[in-house]
C-alpha cells in the first residue's frame, strides 16, 4: 500500500483560503502555499497546474463560506430577511479580505445582475425569502435584487471605509427598503390583476 501523502489537496486550498482570509486573493502563491505548509512547491504543483487554479478552490471555499456566513442565526432581528442583510453587512466588515475576493475583484463570472439572482447559491436564500414574504418566487427574486443593490452598497461602504458601524440606523434601514420592495412587488401584482 502506498504512503499516504502528507500534503493533501485539502489542506492545500484550505491554507490557500487562510491567507486569502488574513492578507487577500492576491497573496496567494505556490510558493507562499508551500512556506506556509512547511513543503516544497512540488504538492502544490501536483495538485494545482496554475495559481488560478488554487484561486479558483479558494473562490469556491469562500462563497460556501459566505453562504453559511449568511445563513447564520447567532444575531435575531426578528426576521431571517433582516439578519441576511445584517449578516452580508456585518461579513463584509469581519472578513474584508474575502469580501473584496468574492465581490469586487471581477471573479464573478455572470453577465448581469439577472444571472446573480438565478446562480444556484442564491436559491437558499430565495427559497427563505420565499417563504418569509409568502409571494411568487419572481416578487421574491424582484424584492431580492432591490435589496440586493441596497446591501450590497452598505457593505462596500464598510469593506473598503473606515467607518462606524451603527446596528440601529442598518436595521431601520433595511426593513424601509423590504417594507418599500415587498409593497412595490404586491402594487406590480395588484396591477397585473385588475
Amino acid at each position: 500500500m502506498p504512503p499516504k501523502p502528507r500534503i493533501t489537496k485539502e489542506m492545500i486550498v484550505e491554507e490557500a483560503f487562510q491567507i486569502a482570509r488574513t492578507e487577500g486573493a492576491d497573496k496567494i502563491t505556490a510558493r507562499r502555499v508551500s512556506e506556509n505548509l512547511k513543503c516544497s512547491t512540488q504538492p502544490v504543483l501536483y495538485y494545482f497546474s496554475a495559481v488560478e487554479e488554487i484561486r479558483a478552490a479558494v473562490f469556491q471555499k469562500a462563497d460556501e463560506y459566505h453562504t453559511r456566513f449568511l445563513m447564520n442565526e447567532e444575531h435575531d432581528y426578528g426576521d431571517p430577511i433582516l439578519a441576511m442583510g445584517m449578516n452580508y453587512i456585518r461579513f463584509a466588515l469581519e472578513e474584508r479580505n474575502l469580501f473584496h475576493f468574492l465581490f469586487q475583484s471581477n471573479e464573478y463570472s455572470g453577465d448581469s445582475l439577472i444571472d446573480l439572482v438565478q446562480s444556484e447559491e442564491i436559491k437558499p436564500i430565495i427559497q427563505v425569502m420565499k417563504q418569509e414574504a409568502e409571494m411568487t418566487e419572481e416578487e421574491v427574486k424582484e424584492i431580492f435584487t432591490t435589496l440586493f443593490v441596497f446591501v450590497h452598497g452598505y457593505a462596500s461602504l464598510f469593506a473598503n471605509n473606515e467607518m462606524v458601524y451603527d446596528e440601529e440606523f442598518l436595521v431601520t434601514s433595511l426593513t424601509k427598503v423590504f417594507d418599500g420592495a415587498v409593497y412595490a412587488a404586491r402594487e406590480v401584482t395588484n396591477e397585473e390583476d385588475l
